[in-house]
């Protein structure tokens, strides 16, 4: 693959392979992708009539990024929960319950980040772009109603989005049930304080009743699946087809550091993972999360959750160009591509055994960000 030097007037061609609101996975084979300025302003067949549209907006040859082989293009991933103060312990300390594990280990490294210097150079290693201000109760368990009525009011009064755990293990549940006897159920809690909105992101769900998945999709409030760190931290598991059937969106998180892995490839594969085990207990009759579902979840749905879906997601005209650009066939790599293998062969393998190896490049809002921290670090 010819590597141009991309400005803010560029184009790719190649195999595009996206979720829409009707399909888990459409794949656009030979296609053109122009930017500008970060957004994308035109998606076309990648034919002769190709070379009016790219003059039309002004992108000359050496601003074209040409796809070759069974490469491709995916919309960058969306990991809607993740505890960049807890990235230091990412790997670590895995030995306990959630409760326990938060007041032994988390809590103690949270403390730290009170030094602008230490907070800095943890930070950087996680936190990237798309940064917006969020109201960020940690959970029930550790809020006054008081307090969580005044975040709810400064979040409507500011329309800020809204992140929080529930219902994650059932120790954490009952404690709840005890602080707050008065009221009905843990989702009815922060529905009370005014904190279930569109844009409010609720993480783990695993012990939600039916009636609280109603008042969820009422609200048009979204769950984000954490099914490393469900796992790792012994929660339990969260029957994700339930919630869909329910119409409620459902994103991906890995929940550094409760999940020991970043990549959201890991989160696809334990969610596969976690949705088969269910299959097993449930029976033949139970249809579990397949490949093509996990990836919505990790970039539609989950843009969708965060209330982002109008600026990234997939590839729409107007959107941001938020994308990885995927040689499932790299030297080097963890996938053996063999000549029989289709697009959509080297897509699932990519899903299941791809890493690092094989993203050439990664896009944010139209920046290319590997190539920038390669010119910052030289």
């Amino acid at each position: 693959m010819a590597v141009p030097v991309l400005n803010n007037w560029f184009a790719v061609t190649g195999t595009f392979i996206h979720s829409t609101l009707t399909s888990p996975m459409v794949i656009l084979r030979n296609h053109c992708i122009g930017v500008t300025s970060g957004k994308i302003v035109f998606i076309e067949k990648n034919d002769d009539s190709i070379v009016d549209v790219l003059k039309k907006y002004d992108i000359d040859a050496d601003s074209v990024l040409h796809l070759e082989g069974l490469q491709f293009v995916v919309p960058g991933f969306v990991d809607t929960h993740i505890h960049a103060s807890q990235y230091s312990n990412c790997g670590k300390y895995l030995d306990e319950d959630m409760l326990s594990w938060l007041h032994k280990y988390t809590f103690p490294t949270e403390a730290k980040f009170a030094d602008p210097n230490f907070a800095t150079t943890k930070y950087w290693k996680v936190v990237y772009t798309h940064i917006k201000p969020s109201i960020t109760p940690r959970f029930a368990g550790n809020c006054s109603m008081e307090l969580m009525r005044r975040l709810g009011h400064i979040a409507k009064s500011h329309n800020l989005h809204v992140q929080t755990h529930i219902a994650e293990t059932k120790d954490e549940c009952e404690m709840v049930r005890k602080l707050f006897p008065e009221i009905r159920s843990y989702t009815d809690i922060y529905n009370e304080a005014g904190l279930l909105t569109q844009k409010t992101v609720l993480a783990h769900g695993i012990y939600l009743s039916s009636d609280e998945r109603k008042l969820i999709r009422l609200r048009h409030s979204g769950i984000s699946h954490c099914p490393n760190s469900n796992i790792s931290m012994r929660s339990g598991m969260l029957d994700v087809r339930a919630y869909l059937d329910d119409n409620i969106s459902v994103g991906l998180g890995t929940d550094i550091s409760g999940g020991y892995n970043a990549s959201m490839l890991n989160a696809m594969r334990a969610a596969v993972c976690t949705s088969n085990t269910i299959a097993m207990q449930k029976g033949p009759n139970y249809k579990p999360l397949d490949y093509q579902e996990v990836f919505k979840m990790a970039t539609l749905e989950g843009a969708k959750v965060l209330d982002m879906e109008d600026v990234i997601g997939n590839f729409e005209i107007g959107k941001e160009f938020d994308a990885l650009v995927v040689d499932p066939d790299v030297n080097g790599g963890p996938i053996d591509i063999f000549e029989d293998d289709t697009v959509e062969d080297a897509f699932q393998k990519f899903t299941f055994l791809g890493d690092d190896r094989n993203i050439l490049k990664v896009f944010v809002a139209g920046s290319d960000i590997l190539e920038n921290l390669i010119r910052k670090e030289y």
